[in-house]
């Protein structure tokens, strides 16, 4: 559980990475819109996941949360500083480098340059196939992403439901769905039945 959701109520959540609460919307909100009670039930055989229990729901979105604070951690740990050897390494070229007298001595820097750029590149690609490329997270991504769109259908049928909800975006990458690692991620949701009662 992170820092700001010690603090969270209940039915609480975090919708964006340092964003404000948000309040889970009950499933028999969404369930009262034909159209988005039969999408729940489509997707939950496809994603083995039950979007109208609001426990499992509100657990969803409290993991999807922490995948996101783990993901901006990871991008920031390892990208700032390649931004800042990058840049700092062009300019110094730039500036002084290109300008000494002896091609050996340029050459050496530039190949200094190049491993420590390559160094850093393959932390940064390492930890982002870590983080993006898990496919246990890749799941809880997909449900996430699956249990937005059926919000909106629900929200588009008439049903009272905050706009934008769940407060966050859709995941354009890294939410392919993967039933061989179902069991995997029961195991690492904290005990907690995130696959409904299929």
């Amino acid at each position: 559980m992170t820092h700001n959701e010690q603090d969270l109520g209940p039915r609480q959540f975090v919708g964006r990475r340092g964003g404000d609460t948000a309040t889970l919307v009950d499933g028999s909100v969404i369930a009262g819109v034909p159209e988005a009670k039969r999408a729940a039930e489509e997707a939950g055989r496809e994603l083995r996941f039950d979007f109208l229990d609001d426990e499992a729901v509100l657990d969803l979105l409290h993991r999807r949360h922490a995948d996101e604070e783990e993901m901006f951690s990871a991008g920031f740990k390892h990208g700032v500083p390649l931004a800042l050897v990058g840049f700092g390494a062009v300019v110094y070229w730039g500036g002084v480098a290109q300008y000494w007298e002896t091609p050996t001595s340029r050459n050496a820097y530039l190949a200094v340059a190049a491993a420590v750029l390559v160094t850093q590149i393959f932390f940064f690609v390492r930890s982002a196939i870590r983080v993006w490329g898990d496919p246990v997270r890749q799941n809880l991504r997909a449900r996430a992403a699956k249990y937005r769109e059926i919000a909106h259908i629900a929200r588009r049928g008439g049903a009272e439901i905050p706009a934008h909800y769940p407060h966050y975006g859709p995941y354009p990458f890294a939410a392919t769905f993967r039933p061989d690692v179902d069991d995997r991620e029961q195991l690492r949701s904290k005990g907690a039945d995130d696959h409904g009662n299929s």
